[in-house]
Parts: structure tokens; C-alpha cells; sequence
């Protein structure tokens, strides 16, 4: 049996920010963008292959405040739904050093070194293991060589300050555009994976 798959999805700004000067929970150079349908094609996109779903425990716990709303809404749109529907039902795993006990269904608690973990999903089970949303966890998969591919939105807004994803000091890799598209408002839908 082969490795399987890690992937990771985040939104950016083109300064390759994740939140704006304002902090984490600054997302107004982000969140105009989420609802458009290149936004929404994108989601379908990066849960389709995906089995297990890492995330960090703000991520967790944000993301339990809304989307099993979502998966429960007849009127939401299906793609939204769809995406909804399968974080809920997926198996997540989430990385805390202050959570006893799992916030979601199917979920389970690490606290725990990211390689060592993510090595371990990869030599067990079947299907991609995608980090969702979760700067930190993100950025020391990169810093491991453990992304093997990357679903990035870009908005078309320069934040100025806020962290980014991609800081220095990351190990030097190569990757290959194998899916780009680019909405009525400026947003790109990016796919990269890894070549070495």
C-alpha cells in the first residue's frame, strides 16, 4: 500500500496573508471571497478525496459552531452542504494541548509532535488526509516536507500586516499548477502539488 496523500487548504491574500492586521479572528480581506463560485467549486474540490481531517483546536472549535448548522440545512448551498455534510461524518483529527476530550463526533484529541502524527496517518488507512484551514499545523507539515499538495485561495486584496503563511526559514521545495482558476472578482482557485 502506498503513502497516502496530505493536503492542506487556506485562504490568502496576495501579501500571503491568512488574517489581517486586526489578528486571527481578521478575516475581512478573506471572507468577501468564500461565498463567490470559484470559492465554492474549490471547496467541493479539496474534501472530494479526502478521509481524514486535521485540524488545530480554534479551527475545531469555530468550525463546530457552524458548519454541522450547514449540513442540516435544506436551503444551504449544495456545495456548501456537501462539504458540511462530510466534515461532520469525516474522522478529524485534533491537535490540542489544552482540550480533554474531542469536540466533534468521529473526532480524536493529539497532542503530539505534527510530523509524528501526520507520519502515521500516511502509513495507515485509505484516502487523502487533509490539514483544513489550520495555519500552524500547515506550516509545520511544510516545514516536515509533508505536504504533498496545496488548495490555495488567493483574494485580490494586499492585507498589509498579519501573519503569513509561507515565513522564512521554510525548507526549499519545488511544486507543479495543476488546477487554476480565477472568479469574477479577482479571486484564484490554486492547486500545487509537489514535485520535490
Amino acid at each position: 500500500m502506498t503513502d497516502r496523500t496530505v493536503t492542506a487548504n487556506i485562504s490568502i491574500t496576495l501579501d500571503g496573508r491568512y488574517n489581517g492586521p486586526g489578528g486571527p479572528g481578521d478575516l475581512s480581506a478573506i471572507v468577501p471571497y468564500m461565498t463567490t463560485e470559484v470559492a465554492r467549486g474549490h471547496l467541493t474540490r479539496i474534501w472530494e478525496g479526502a478521509t481524514t481531517a486535521v485540524l488545530g483546536r480554534g479551527s475545531a472549535e469555530g468550525f463546530l459552531g457552524y458548519w454541522p448548522s450547514v449540513a442540516a440545512d435544506e436551503n444551504a448551498d449544495p456545495r456548501d452542504r456537501g462539504y458540511a455534510k462530510w466534515l461532520v461524518d469525516t474522522e478529524k483529527v485534533v491537535f490540542s494541548t489544552t482540550l480533554a476530550e474531542a469536540p466533534w463526533d468521529r473526532a480524536r484529541v493529539v497532542n503530539a509532535p505534527v510530523a509524528d502524527v501526520l507520519t502515521e496517518l500516511k502509513a495507515a488507512g485509505e484516502g487523502d488526509i487533509l490539514i483544513n484551514t489550520c495555519p500552524s499545523i500547515i506550516k509545520q507539515a511544510l516545514a516536515a516536507g509533508l505536504v504533498d499538495r496545496l488548495y490555495l485561495m488567493v483574494t485580490p486584496r494586499i492585507a498589509g500586516d498579519g501573519q503569513r503563511l509561507f515565513e522564512d526559514g521554510l525548507p526549499g521545495s519545488q511544486w507543479t499548477l495543476t488546477h487554476q482558476e480565477t472568479g469574477e472578482q479577482g479571486e484564484m482557485a490554486l492547486v500545487y502539488d509537489r514535485i520535490s
